[in-house]
């Protein structure tokens, strides 16, 4: 029976981590005011027929705060790289000389940047229900060992540290979206 319970308070802490890993790899992809190769995260280009990620035909850095420099590895990987970009939707407009692929990203407005803050606390809200998903779904795991003999202090003790988990990594996603925020808002 502890086995059983100690099983369902791993996976619960271990499903809130994964939310919170998963908020982590979207909030980097919502763009603040400076470059990050992070935003072409997702983007997959036509390398012969198959859909492959960007990082794995080209070389993707940031020469200086404005400006995301993609340099293929191979030259005829140019326009579809081009290609993949435009239709990411991004709102950027590639450049090529050639040899690399250019991103310059223009300033961001006040609109825009309050924009992207929604979006960056809309993340942190579906996170966190998430999370309380995973307690609810937890919780009812613990009461149904509860039904089958479990001692009730035990099986208050483990929804409590269900609780704990769930209060703990909603802080780390508040804290999160405050850092995202204040990334956002810097001009």
């Amino acid at each position: 029976m502890d086995e059983e319970l100690q099983l369902i308070l791993d996976s619960a802490e271990e499903q809130m981590q994964k939310a919170l890993d998963f908020l982590s790899k979207t909030l980097v992809s919502i763009r603040a005011g400076k470059a990050d190769p992070g935003i072409l995260h997702g983007i997959n280009v036509d390398y012969y027929g198959v859909q492959t990620p960007l990082t794995q035909v080209a070389n993707v850095n940031t020469p200086d705060s404005k400006t995301i420099a993609i340099q293929p590895w191979e030259k005829q990987m140019i326009s579809p790289i081009e290609k993949a970009i435009m239709e990411a939707n991004l709102g950027l407009t590639p450049f090529n000389n050639g040899d690399v692929v250019r991103l310059n990203l223009p300033p961001l407005t006040e609109e825009r940047r309050k924009d992207l803050v929604k979006q960056a606390r809309n993340e942190g809200k579906q996170t966190k229900v998430s999370i309380r998903t995973v307690r609810r779904d937890a919780n009812e795991e613990i009461k149904t060992l509860q039904k089958d003999g479990l001692a009730e202090d035990t099986a208050k003790d483990a929804e409590n540290e269900i609780q704990n988990f769930t209060n703990k990594y909603n802080k780390l996603v508040d804290e999160k979206i405050e850092k995202k925020e204040k990334d956002i808002m810097t001009v």
